[in-house]
């Protein structure tokens, strides 16, 4: 038996329909769905897409959780098939927001997709937020300034790359570079283009294939009240500090000593 066995099990169980009628639907015969869920034979993408689709359930979901033990209708779906993303409420009804500290941040980018390590984060309220999917990350280094290491950005899920605007802040999930909190220069058609505030750091591309969660800054949970001048002035030793490298490697190239 397989987790996925299990779940299209599990499923077809909690809608009471039979499995002739689950082939059917799927366009196989009823033999042929019963290897599946009874886990002699693996479902070929073709299929495993077309049961996501009868289900209204990701295949992610399909594949890598126990179902049985989540709440499939407290879950927010996404249009075209993609990830589901959970929502949490507290008793009154509000969005909770999850925050992924620092403690559980290596973890994120194999639990994104998993509701049962997203329930798990801590969660806050911040009613003011109004409508929409919210989760909090934590900064790290000084590339954005006035933001410090120990502060948590407030992100808002954006569901299309082509939300995202020019000039405005978000935190990108990558499969190569992890998490980054930066700032959008330019969106082209498969890539972007993004920036620190700190100029110390080169702008740098991001491929749209490379992203797997977008959120745009809502609002910043600062640890610290560093005058922003001191914040400014460190930018500026940064900048002074950049100029001083590159005239040493021109005096290098040039032959004189430094």
């Amino acid at each position: 038996m397989s987790l996925f066995s299990d779940n299209i099990r599990a499923l077809r169980t909690k809608h009471n329909i039979s499995q002739e009628k689950v082939a059917t639907s799927l366009m196989i015969t009823r033999g042929r769905y019963v290897k599946y869920e009874d886990g002699t034979s693996e479902a070929p993408y073709d299929i495993l897409k077309k049961i996501a689709q009868h289900y209204h359930i990701s295949i992610d979901l399909l594949l890598s959780v126990d179902i049985r033990k989540i709440d499939v209708a407290n879950l927010l779906k996404l249009e075209n098939n993609r990830l589901i993303l959970p929502i949490q409420v507290d008793q009154m009804g509000e969005n909770r927001i999850e925050v992924v500290t620092q403690k559980v941040k290596a973890g994120y980018l194999n639990g994104y997709g998993d509701p049962e390590y997203i329930e798990q984060l801590q969660q806050i309220s911040l009613p003011f937020l109004g409508v929409g999917k919210y989760r909090g990350f934590p900064v790290e280094g000084d590339s954005m300034p006035p933001h410090q290491d120990g502060d948590i950005i407030v992100g808002r899920y954006i569901e299309q790359l082509g939300e995202v605007s020019g000039g405005k802040t978000y935190i990108i999930i990558t499969r190569t570079e992890g998490m980054v909190y930066k700032r959008l220069n330019t969106n082209k058609q498969n890539t972007l283009m993004v920036s620190s505030d700190n100029y110390f750091y080169p702008p740098y591309e991001v491929k749209a294939s490379d992203i797997l969660e977008i959120w745009e800054y809502q609002c910043s949970i600062a640890r610290s009240d560093k005058k922003t001048n001191e914040l400014e002035s460190t930018s500026v030793k940064n900048m002074f500090f950049e100029l001083k490298k590159d005239l040493s490697e021109v005096k290098k190239s040039m032959g004189l000593s430094t």
